[in-house]
């Protein structure tokens, strides 16, 4: 688990691309990098058609990446974890790895007292009919990166500014707007880690 604290989209990026790398190469184990990325950002998966979906980005980066899926929002209020792991024997299945990445989400929304659950049309946590954590990997010879991300107390009006996933931003929300009481990155940073590491 290596846990950087708040760094920038990019330089984040590039230290997943090294130890995405060295596990491929067999020179590391399995290796959890978290962060909160320190300003907001825009990053466009893969998904035909995703670029549409960013309607007026303002003053945030757009970042073409490797992942699936559509365009989502990184930035402060928001628990970001990418598992650079190696999917062995029975574990290579990407759609059991989205499921077991939706687990880690469900018993770390749970920590906090809320009920997650999911969607079977859409990829991610919920609570209440609302998405609370968003889901998307790539994958190089069985090797995982990129991941998930937990949105914790974002400003939220980031997420008006894009279709998020494909989705309506209505129907993006917070731990803190479900809970109805403020929360931090740091009421979730030790159940997300523990979570993870049982893994």
């Amino acid at each position: 688990m290596i846990d950087v604290g708040r760094m920038g989209y990019r330089a984040a990026w590039a230290l997943q691309s090294q130890l995405l790398q060295d596990r491929i190469d067999d020179h590391i184990a399995n290796v959890v990098l978290l962060v909160e990325h320190d300003a907001p950002v825009y990053t466009v998966g893969r998904k035909s058609g995703a670029m549409a979906n960013v309607l007026d980005p303002g003053e945030a980066e757009v970042i073409e990446v490797e992942r699936g899926g559509d365009v989502t929002w990184h930035g402060p209020g928001q628990f970001v974890a990418y598992p650079i792991c190696k999917l062995e024997g029975a574990e290579r299945d990407l759609h059991r790895w989205l499921r077991t990445l939706e687990d880690v989400l469900i018993d770390t929304v749970s920590a906090v007292g809320l009920g997650g659950e999911r969607d079977p049309r859409n990829t991610g946590v919920w609570v209440g009919g609302r998405k609370v954590g968003s889901i998307g990997i790539a994958c190089r010879r069985w090797v995982t990166w990129h991941g998930l991300a937990l949105n914790v107390n974002p400003d939220l009006a980031w997420f008006r500014r894009i279709n998020p996933c494909g989705l309506e931003s209505a129907l993006l929300s917070s731990l803190s707007v479900e809970a109805g009481r403020p929360l931090t990155v740091d009421d979730v940073r030790v159940p997300l880690s523990r979570r993870l590491a049982a893994l």
